[in-house]
This record gives structure tokens, C-alpha cells and sequence, in this order.
């Protein structure tokens, strides 16, 4: 039975979006289970606008066991890998291993996610086209990749703006820091050279504040890792599932 790889997109984003080029890369060796977060992509839920970090694991680990499945490999940007750190704390029998790209065990503040919710609420999600299109792609890629860059921002747009806004009051109140030291898993933390929203030093955190950590950063590559570098996050989860993925993992 192949390995389990479960993925997990970035605010303002889908799985299909964002990973389907890695998905694609990695068909022929892991059995790819996507999500979407609340009003993204082809969720369905409709998630409280008191919406928690561990109410995202919790629906993650929900449709896991509506699949069968009971262990698994995990790789999730920004927000995703986010989740990935909640999941190693809330179920850490079930997590083999976490790919954790662009994220961090506390990402912004309280008062800024507060204020970029209240940003949808007042003007929509397409108000945050132009600005995030500066700070997901690293110089250059819209350029190289418009079809792959241009969908990302259209999923953007179209994300619901209470399900976009939930999220942001979850990152508000997201903060793991001084409970690394508890997650025994296999850490690989992938940071992007250019990102500004979570830099190499968010992620070096990561890698250092777990058991089993390592750190890789992407040069060309902001905050969007496995749409900028496809090929490389591919290759970096191929080495971390040969290094850590004895057994099944279904």
C-alpha cells in the first residue's frame, strides 16, 4: 500500500492549486489527500468566526477517517503547515512525518489578522489580490508563470469572505512556540529565501525547536514554495518519506 500524503494549502488558496504540481510529480508513490479550508477551493464547511487552530486539525483528522485512514505523511504552507504543527501536538501517533513549508509556531499578531479580517468583511477577498500578489511570489514568477500564479490569485478572490476571515481569527490565536519541544516526529521546515510573511528565521525556529528537525531554504522562492519550486519540494518530500516512511501509513 502506497504512503499516505496529506497537504495543505495556504490562506487564500487551494490544495489543487497550490500542490497540484507536486501532487502530479509524486502520484506514482504516495496516495495524495488534499483539503481545502473553510471557503476555499471545494470546501463545503462553514466554519464559526470563533474558528480555532484545533478545530482545523480536529476537521483535517475527520475527513482522514472518513477515507480510512489512520497514519500519514503531512506537507502544508503558510496556514497548512500551521495545521501540520497543530496536528503533531493534537495526534502525534498519527503524524509519520510534516513537510511544514513558509509557516511558523506563531505567524503575525492578534491585531493584525483582526485587521485583515476585518479588511474582507468591510471589502471582500478580492481586495487582497494586488497586495498578495507582492508578498506570495518571489521576483519574477508571475512573469515565468502567469497560468500557475494567476490561478492562485483567482482561488483568492473567489474564497468566501467569512470562511477567509474564520481562518484569520485561527492564525490570531495561534501561537506553539513554547510547545516544540513536545513534537517527536520528523520536522522538515522548508522556508523561501524572499519570504517576508514568514521568513528563513520562522522556520530555522521550527527546525530547532523540535525533537527531529531540519531546515532547508529555497532560494528564488517566497512564500508559496511548492507552486514556485515544484520540482525541488517534490524532490525534498521524496527524501523525507525515504528517510522516515517504513510501514504503511494507511
Amino acid at each position: 500500500m502506497r504512503p499516505v500524503l496529506v497537504l495543505g494549502p495556504s490562506l487564500g488558496t487551494s490544495a489543487a492549486a497550490l500542490w497540484g504540481p507536486v501532487a502530479r510529480l509524486l502520484d506514482d508513490e504516495v496516495e495524495v489527500v488534499g483539503f481545502d479550508l473553510p471557503g476555499h477551493g471545494s470546501s463545503t464547511w462553514t466554519a464559526p468566526a470563533d474558528l480555532t487552530m484545533a478545530d482545523l486539525a480536529a476537521h483535517v483528522l475527520d475527513l482522514l477517517d472518513e477515507r480510512g485512514v489512520t497514519t500519514f505523511h503531512y506537507a502544508g504552507d503558510s496556514v497548512g503547515g500551521a495545521i501540520g504543527l497543530q496536528l503533531l501536538l493534537d495526534a502525534p501517533q498519527r503524524v509519520r512525518t510534516a513537510t511544514l513549508c513558509c509557516t511558523g509556531a506563531r505567524i503575525g499578531t492578534t491585531d493584525s489578522w483582526a485587521e485583515r479580517a476585518a479588511q474582507v468583511r468591510a471589502s471582500g477577498t478580492p481586495s487582497l489580490v494586488a497586495a498578495s500578489a507582492s508578498r506570495w511570489f518571489a521576483p519574477g514568477f508571475l512573469e515565468r508563470e502567469p497560468d500557475a500564479g494567476g490561478a492562485l490569485l483567482r482561488v483568492l478572490s473567489d474564497a468566501a469572505d467569512d470562511g477567509y476571515a474564520a481562518v484569520c481569527h485561527a492564525l490570531g490565536a495561534f501561537d506553539v512556540r513554547d510547545r516544540l519541544g513536545e513534537i517527536a516526529a520528523p520536522v522538515l521546515a522548508v522556508a523561501g529565501a524572499h519570504d517576508v510573511a514568514t521568513p528563513p528565521s520562522s522556520l530555522a525556529e521550527i527546525a530547532d525547536g523540535v525533537r527531529d528537525g531540519r531546515l532547508v531554504v529555497l532560494d528564488d522562492v517566497a512564500h508559496l514554495a511548492p507552486i514556485e519550486a515544484p520540482d525541488r519540494v517534490a524532490e525534498l518530500l521524496r527524501e523525507q518519506l525515504a528517510r522516515h516512511g517504513e510501514g504503511e501509513s494507511a
